[in-house]
């Protein structure tokens, strides 16, 4: 009886030690497998889950994969772009596949265009060496200064015209005029380093200026003009075009 009752407690510890033990195994398995539960649902979702797939997004033609023809213009090829980027924003691949498109067709038309002008460029050159001598002598007389310098002249001599209509009611251009023909000359001079030539070349851009606007002012409709307008008027603005154009584009 008494080895009974000294073993009973240590079956009794021994069991209850193992059912502890097993309910605290049990506690510990809990978490994992809340853990273990998660992570399965996150990575058996498919990828992009409901969001909508470019259906040509392996398409090599940047064309056809945009959807449109080899001859569409630049503004097609924006509305297709950005048609698709706002349907399939979401799918990250589909966004780069159309930018890819839209990138490649823009380079291309970009090289396009610098061939274009370096074919005109070439082809422009080639005329002028096959042209007579007279041709080309004349043609050495004429430059294409930078645009900064052609927009810096064309505002001076469009100061002078808008001056001359403004003042037409009161006085005649013929001030303005002395003025632009002494500007031309200054431009000329600083051009070439001659007075002598500088003076020659504004002199002829002041007569055929005058020349141009006594032949074509008569043929300009009476309705067109004001009764301010005079014909010493209008001739001065054919002046400044002729002016501007010499010492512009001559030298």
């Amino acid at each position: 009886m008494a080895a009974t009752l000294i073993l009973k407690p240590s079956l009794s510890s021994a069991f209850l030690g193992q059912k502890l033990s097993s309910r605290g195994n049990s506690k510990r398995s809990e978490p994992s497998r809340l853990f273990s539960k998660g992570t399965k649902c996150a990575t058996d979702t498919a990828y992009g889950g409901n969001i909508p797939k470019f259906s040509r997004l392996n398409v090599w033609d940047p064309y056809k994969r945009l959807g449109i023809s080899r001859d569409a213009s630049e503004e097609e090829v924006w509305s297709s772009r950005n048609f698709l980027l706002n349907q399939y924003a979401n799918h990250e691949r589909s966004a780069e596949s159309i930018e890819a498109a839209f990138e490649k067709i823009l380079m291309k038309s970009f090289i396009n265009r610098k061939k274009t002008k370096i074919n005109l460029k070439t082809r422009l050159k080639k005329q002028v060496e096959e042209s007579p001598p007279w041709v080309q002598n004349l043609l050495s007389f004429v430059e294409l200064p930078p645009p900064v310098i052609i927009l810096r002249r064309l505002f001076l001599f469009g100061f002078m015209a808008c001056w001359s209509v403004m003042n037409s009611a009161e006085a005649g251009p013929a001030f303005q005029v002395a003025i632009s023909f002494g500007a031309c000359v200054y431009f000329l001079n600083d051009k070439t380093k001659s007075l002598g030539r500088a003076a020659l070349i504004g002199f002829g851009g002041l007569v055929a200026g005058w020349f141009c606007g006594s032949l074509l002012v008569p043929m300009i409709p009476s309705f067109l003009l004001q009764q301010t307008w005079s014909l010493e008027l209008l001739t001065s603005l054919f002046i400044y075009v002729s002016l501007f154009l010499s010492c512009t584009f001559l030298k």
